[in-house]
């Protein structure tokens, strides 16, 4: 099944930051074919239990301006911004889904966050994932489902910006030192108007 899930052999790899530029940041286009590609994202829209959660900023509560659920194995946690999620079994769409990020990535994964920006309005700001359960050089598959939506990429000592389009079906990796120096965000913008999903794979310590 894996080999039909997973169109390594389509793909289009584009090295978004490098060793040189103190991370490593690679995007592959069309990791899932089409077809896949619109049959998960369907699912995943029908199937998963998406919680509009509140997160802590600057000592103040607010709600995240998008959609969240986690999955993973059994007893994992993942805690950010004052907020703590406890992993919901993992559904067979999940899991043909890791599982190919899994070989494309050669990595596993043990959880995953996913997210739901309903349209232009919904939003991540600047952050880095660098909670310690994460290690200190996590790698984090991340994939999109639906509307391209763009990504940012900031260096925290010098300030310099890198942005990419995640389309659909395609897969960000981030592994080495990333997040110890580059935040990232997806952006506000008045050009989106249908949804896209977000899935990022990671391995968490278990509590």
């Amino acid at each position: 099944m894996q080999s039909d899930l997973f169109n390594s052999a389509k793909s289009e790899h584009v090295t978004v930051i490098g060793p040189e530029d103190d991370g490593n940041v690679l995007l592959a286009n069309n990791v899932f074919g089409t077809v896949d590609a619109d049959r998960y994202y369907n699912d995943l829209l029908k199937s998963i239990a998406w919680e509009e959660r509140e997160i802590v900023l600057f000592g103040k509560r607010h709600k995240q301006p998008r959609l969240v659920a986690w999955y993973g194995d059994r007893g994992i946690t993942y805690r950010y911004s004052g907020d703590s999620l406890t992993a919901l079994p993992w559904t067979e769409t999940l899991l043909a889904i890791r599982d190919a990020a899994a070989a494309f990535s050669k990595s596993s994964f043990n959880s995953v966050l996913l997210n739901l920006y309903r349209n232009g309005d919904d939003a991540m700001g600047w952050h880095a994932d660098n909670e310690p359960e994460l290690g200190p050089e996590p790698v984090i598959a991340s994939v999109s489902f639906g509307t391209t939506r763009r990504f940012d990429l900031k260096h925290r000592s010098t300030g310099e910006k890198r942005q990419v389009a995640l389309e659909h079906g395609s897969v960000l990796l981030m592994a080495g030192k990333t997040q110890r120096h580059w935040v990232h965000q997806i952006a506000r913008t008045k050009k989106v108007s249908t949804p896209r999903i977000n899935l990022t794979f990671r391995q968490v310590t278990a509590a």
